[in-house]
């Protein structure tokens, strides 16, 4: 993420503020609980190995009008169905952050930027 900012939503009582980052790290736990993320892609082609580096390297996450725009950089475990793992994560990325934040998920867009034996 570029910087950090605060994406709204208005309700009957009000108005809630959740800042990129927060929904980073959601999508960052999500991901790495998927079956085949190995772990994620950082900003300068550094692989974070999941459990070891922060949850949101290799996400980025950016609000338009129609909804979150979230992508995300992943190492996926070698001999899976590529297409498969990233169907699976763009599914449940899109499901939790809307269910977790309230706010809309126009797209996620999974980048498997390596495959790797899982350690």
């Amino acid at each position: 993420m570029e910087r950090d900012h605060h994406l709204a939503r208005e309700t009957a009582h009000g108005r809630i503020a959740i800042s990129s980052a927060a929904i980073a790290q959601i999508v960052g736990r999500v991901a790495g609980e998927c079956y085949g993320v190995v772990g994620m892609v950082g900003r300068r082609g550094l692989i974070r190995l999941r459990g070891r580096d922060p949850i949101t390297a290799g996400v980025h996450v950016n609000g338009r009008d129609e909804g979150l725009e979230i992508e995300l950089n992943v190492v996926v475990e070698y001999g899976l169905n590529l297409a498969e793992v990233a169907s699976t994560i763009r599914t449940r990325v899109a499901y939790e952050v809307e269910r977790q934040t309230g706010l809309p998920v126009a797209s996620v867009e999974v980048r498997i930027e390596h495959v790797r034996r899982s350690d």
